[in-house]
């Protein structure tokens, strides 16, 4: 007898559930239901038809019903609401959105994959006006360009700092709107650590979006909106607002169904991707997960483990168990010039966690120097003391940080450690990056602090020292020093440390840079071997400091601790 497979939910992890079953079982009858209008498309690219990078709407549908018909024999009904999910009778109840006709459809299997809503708050005044918008589906991105495009909009919020909502800044901005950014904490991107997401605001602020941190969305005007901040009341032109403060996991089917539901909110599942029935599973951004590092229950709305948990799904149907690994995080995003990409755990969620970690923070070339093209990376790398246990990392710059990221995500999924990296042999071309790659060097320099070769201070502590009046060794040369330096550094070039050495006191904390670390390593090592021992590296140096600084300083209008910034 077939099986009969009935699907809750099309997208990632629904249609990639879909066909994975198809391809197991040549016999099974498969019904997929869509409330929407399309049962497959790519919901990443849905901010760059903004901008016409992605210029047909159209091209983001990726497969029709008619597709998954003639193609694998998968049944798709579109404009199909399941109402009801009956375990007993392992029925449901379908209203066909079009006509308002209910019926049932009796199921061997079920698989839930509503996905997630955007989060609308009710308590903002103005939440329903018609020109405040979400973007979950190609409808809602069809419906936001048209509406820019026949009412002239020329000025647009976005409302959140995530992964959607910088997109849409970033796409609004490259179509000529002029776009602010609202977001209620202190950064935008919370994957990434607040040292690091200031290189992002930087960007964001120098391609000309306005950036409203630490701010809430109180009241939608017709063409503006108000913000609080502090204490204050601020009001910003919109014609357009986009709302992007995140998402909920659809979950009623599975309530009023009495399924268990998780921690996090989410339809709890088993290793199997099973729920509390047996014969229904969940996947995809309505099912709990859980952090591979941490143990913890959580929740990762990306196609990537939406896509991987729609076939172990598929595959524990067919016999195969246990598929759910958890996640271990990892995201890349373009902005502007930058890429910037993380996995793991931040050095905040690993301290929040009761983990004893440390950071290695460096800046190094992407590719050798000579290559056009070659350019700085920023990347952070945590592990855990003493273990040298890799946690996560993060980076950011003009190059392929997804690739060095990439790396990371394997060491951690492998259980590597500083050991393991600093000796890992990756590809080289001086076209595609350096000898000793960044992770490599971030993994040498992190084996040294973990073996307390010396010590680091890091960017965010910089403007206290100078603040206080430490003393702090600049060791570039001196037509470096003069483009712009930390105020009151004392410049001593490494080519002249050794003739000078006794300009440096013996007894007071010394603190040392250069440009981006390695010259600022080797004087630490000289002036240790000759017997100073209260000395401390300044983590990213001088570029790192003046990245850090700048957004703050240029939005707070605060004294800056440089005499001039310095990012070439």
């Amino acid at each position: 007898m077939k099986r009969r497979i009935i699907i809750v939910g099309g997208v990632a992890g629904g249609a990639s559930a879909a066909a994975r079953i198809r391809r197991l079982d040549a016999d099974a009858q498969i019904v997929m239901f869509e409330r929407g209008e399309h049962v497959s498309f790519s919901n990443c690219c849905l901010p760059y038809h903004l901008s016409g990078t992605v210029e047909n709407s159209d091209s983001l549908v990726l497969m029709t019903p008619e597709r998954f018909w003639k193609q694998y024999g998968i049944e798709v009904r579109v404009q199909s609401e399941v109402t009801a999910v009956h375990p007993g009778k392992k029925q449901v109840t379908v209203r066909n959105l079009e006509t308002g006709e209910s019926y049932t459809e009796t199921y061997d299997k079920l698989i839930l994959a509503p996905g997630a809503n955007p989060i609308m708050p009710r308590s903002i005044a103005g939440i329903d006006r018609e020109h405040v918008f979400s973007i979950r589906n190609v409808t809602d991105i069809k419906e936001l360009k048209h509406y820019i495009d026949t009412r002239n909009v020329k000025k647009a919020a976005v409302i959140g700092g995530g992964f959607i909502g910088v997109e849409t800044a970033e796409n609004l901005k490259m179509a000529g709107l002029t776009a602010a950014l609202v977001e209620g904490t202190e950064q935008i991107m919370l994957p990434f650590d607040y040292d690091m997401v200031q290189i992002l605001h930087k960007e964001m602020l120098d391609s000309g979006v306005e950036m409203h941190l630490s701010s809430m969305l109180t009241e939608i005007r017709e063409h503006s909106i108000l913000i609080q901040c502090g204490d204050e009341i601020k009001e910003i032109e919109a014609d357009a607002v986009v709302m992007a403060i995140g998402v909920s996991p659809e979950t009623t089917l599975a309530r009023e169904a009495g399924l268990a539901i998780g921690e996090t909110g989410g339809i709890l599942v088993n290793k199997n991707f099973q729920t509390s029935d047996p014969d229904i599973y969940a996947v995809g951004d309505a099912a709990e997960s859980f952090n591979r590092l941490l143990g913890r229950p959580g929740r990762l709305a990306l196609a990537g483990p939406a896509q991987r948990q729609a076939r172990g799904a598929a595959d524990h149907i067919y016999g195969s168990s246990g598929a759910n690994r958890g996640f271990i995080g990892s995201s890349c995003i373009r902005i502007f010039g930058l890429n910037a990409a993380c996995t793991g755990l931040n050095e905040k969620n690993a301290k929040s966690a009761g983990i004893s970690c440390d950071i290695a923070y460096v800046l190094a070339a992407d590719k050798v120097g000579l290559m056009p093209g070659s350019s700085y990376m920023n990347f952070k790398l945590v592990f855990e003391v003493p273990t040298g246990r890799i946690l996560g990392a993060q980076a950011i710059g003009k190059g392929n940080t997804d690739k060095r990221i990439d790396v990371i995500a394997a060491m951690i999924t492998m259980g590597g450690t500083l050991a393991d990296l600093k000796d890992l042999e990756l590809c080289y071309s001086p076209v595609f990056g350096t000898a000793r790659d960044v992770v490599n060097q971030a993994a040498l320099v992190g084996q040294n602090l973990l073996d307390c070769r010396y010590r680091q201070v890091p960017v965010s502590e910089v403007r206290g020292l100078v603040e206080s009046g430490a003393f702090i060794v600049d060791v570039r040369e001196e037509q470096e020093f003069q483009a712009g330096h930390l105020k009151n550094a004392h410049n001593i070039p490494l080519s002249q440390l050794r003739q000078r050495m006794q300009e440096i006191p013996r007894g007071i904390p010394v603190y040392v840079h250069c440009r981006t670390g390695q010259r600022s390593y080797n004087a630490v090592c000289c002036l240790q071997g000759h017997g100073y021992q209260n000395l401390w590296n300044i983590s990213g140096s001088f570029l790192g400091v003046s990245l850090y600084e700048y957004f703050n300083d240029r939005t707070e209008g605060r004294e800056p601790v440089v005499t001039e910034y310095n990012f070439k």
